[in-house]
């Protein structure tokens, strides 16, 4: 705000408004995102050994979900000088001047300390505790340094996508275990085949604007090989929930197709020529390994909403 003098010598107030609507808000959230962070928390409240109030594990949804968003949007805040120049994100709210930086600082700080003090104070704090870890894990950690840092960037940064399964179990347990620790592994290990697809044939934004993503470090040839090698992790990671006793047979033998036709994609991806411009085989796995995520959670979360009614 300015201070101005106007013509009949008094002063008066320049306020510059933001042109910014709720949609805005909304999109700085990265919902997106978020509905898969909902998706796989929702799953690991779900699976956990142990029933949880309703009404408890509607909060414990509510704040994972916000605090996702909240992690979004200081994502946003950070990044909005390289989202200014890759074309897949110039038109996010801050590039596209409708938001302000100060304003979408403002805004996921705010959320992520109601987010979390909520969680807390309405479910447990160790599940509280986890959930700042993994906002300041992909906030601080991955946005303002392994993102602009090092190839290996989604390898570990990954790892902030694959809390909310946790965290969902924490709120009803207090703790994790190694079943919460195998769906941390599915979506950890899932990551870099799913975003390294997307970097293939975004491979000139990234360049354009300096991030070190492995095709442009390594080249086409090496990031492909190491999509297979996680494609197949993630595979195996996806059919580790049958062996624990956590989920049953049938799942066992979906997710094993599940994990098959990914690990295809993945030679898919292998086989395309180096320099191919349409990047076909690439686009076709990004999309499939969306899927193949929602569908593994989804078939975890039947197998056991079936378990329940047969053994009731």
């Amino acid at each position: 705000m300015a201070i101005v003098e106007n013509e009949t010598g008094f002063a008066e107030a320049d306020i510059a408004l933001s042109e910014a609507t709720a949609r805005d808000y909304f999109a700085l959230l990265k919902p997106r995102v978020m509905s898969l962070v909902v998706f796989t928390a929702f799953a690991g409240l779900f699976l956990a050994p142990q029933p949880i109030n309703p009404v408890m594990g509607a909060i414990a949804i509510l704040c994972i979900a916000v605090g996702a968003g909240a992690a979004g949007a200081l994502n946003m805040w950070y990044d909005a000088d390289i989202d200014a120049v890759m074309s897949r994100t110039a038109r996010r709210p801050i590039p596209a001047g409708r938001v302000s930086r100060e304003e979408a600082l403002a805004f996921g700080i705010a959320l992520s300390c109601f987010s979390v003090a909520t969680l807390g104070l309405a479910v447990n704090w160790f599940a509280a505790g986890l959930l700042a870890f993994t906002i300041f894990y992909y906030a601080v950690f991955y946005t303002m340094w392994l993102k602009r840092a090092t190839p290996q960037n989604i390898v570990i940064g990954g790892a902030a996508g694959a809390f909310p399964p946790m965290v969902g179990w924490a709120a009803v347990t207090g703790g994790i275990s190694l079943d919460s620790v195998i769906l941390f592994s599915i979506t950890f290990l899932w990551t870099p085949p799913h975003f390294w697809a997307l970097a293939l044939f975004k491979m000139r934004d990234y360049q354009d604007v300096g991030i070190p993503m492995m095709p442009n470090v390594v080249g086409e040839k090496s990031t492909k090989i190491q999509m297979f090698v996680y494609a197949v992790l993630t595979a195996i990671a996806g059919v580790a929930p049958a062996l624990t006793g956590l989920a049953g047979p049938v799942y066992a033998v979906f997710a094993g197709a599940m994990g098959a036709y990914f690990v295809y994609a993945s030679i898919r991806v292998w086989r395309m020529p180096e320099g191919d411009q349409k990047m076909i085989p690439a686009k076709k796995m990004f999309g499939f390994s969306i899927f193949y995520l929602a569908a593994i959670f989804a078939g975890l979360i039947a197998d056991h909403a079936f378990a329940l009614v047969w053994g009731g």
